[in-house]
């Protein structure tokens, strides 16, 4: 059974994400390390020999897949398993990920009963433990809330670079902190964020109507942000 001193090691560029499941891991004994990019996390994986590596497909400089592909041959680290953490979890995603060394796949939004089993599957351990771990409601609010407030506190920072990025047709930064918000929008609650964040991903980006339909939805975003801002106030008040 999982002795709770294990260490894990989360490479993702969404902060949220980064914050919800170390909370959450360190909640239940674990040692966690965290990396918001590819290169860094190998470097950090090498450092620290995590038993378990949590790894999002989707980030800057290496990307999940190619990380995989670089563990593969580093002779102090090629052993350890790796979940991947994505959003898009369909046949080929999937396959692409088990080939390139995955041991499991994870689906946002990420649900903590599939977490601890996962890691218990990967170390090797029995199962048993996990319905003993289990988070009450209580506490999924109380870290929801966490995450929310995380959140909206980093949002207007990112408003001013999605509206710099349109304004300068700088498509590199606007998918970039797009997909920042998508990957925040599912695991906070709110799939209705994580979809818009996706149509705009999707965007081939071709022609001078396709920074208009961005600017559209970015307002749609700022709409969504601002209900939740308000929700959130009503709430802890």
């Amino acid at each position: 059974m999982i002795t709770h001193k294990e260490k894990i090691l989360i490479i993702d560029d969404s902060n949220e994400i980064l914050q919800f499941l170390k909370r959450f891991l360190e909640s239940k004994g674990f040692m966690v390390y965290t990396s918001t990019d590819g290169v860094e996390g190998i470097q950090k994986a090498i450092e620290v020999k995590p038993d378990v590596i949590f790894l999002d497909l989707m980030m800057p400089n290496l990307d999940g897949l190619k990380m995989l592909n670089v563990k593969k041959v580093l002779d102090e680290i090629k052993d350890i398993p790796v979940i991947v953490i994505s959003a898009n979890t369909a046949r080929r995603n999937v396959l692409a990920a088990l080939e390139a060394g995955a041991d499991k796949v994870l689906s946002k939004p990420l649900k903590n009963e599939k977490i601890l089993e996962y890691i218990n599957e990967v170390i090797g351990k029995e199962t048993e433990t996990i319905s003993e771990n289990v988070l009450t409601e209580e506490e999924l609010v109380e870290f929801r809330n966490d995450l929310i407030e995380y959140f909206l506190n980093g949002f207007p920072e990112r408003k001013v670079k999605i509206t710099n990025a349109i304004r300068n047709k700088n498509l590199n930064e606007l998918k970039s902190v797009i997909h920042e918000i998508k990957g925040a929008g599912g695991t906070m609650g709110y799939p209705e964020l994580t979809e818009i964040c996706k149509e705009i991903e999707k965007r081939e980006f071709n022609s001078p109507t396709d920074w208009v339909f961005a600017e559209f939805k970015s307002n749609e975003i700022f709409q969504v942000i601002n209900k939740i801002k308000q929700k959130f106030s009503k709430q802890i008040n």
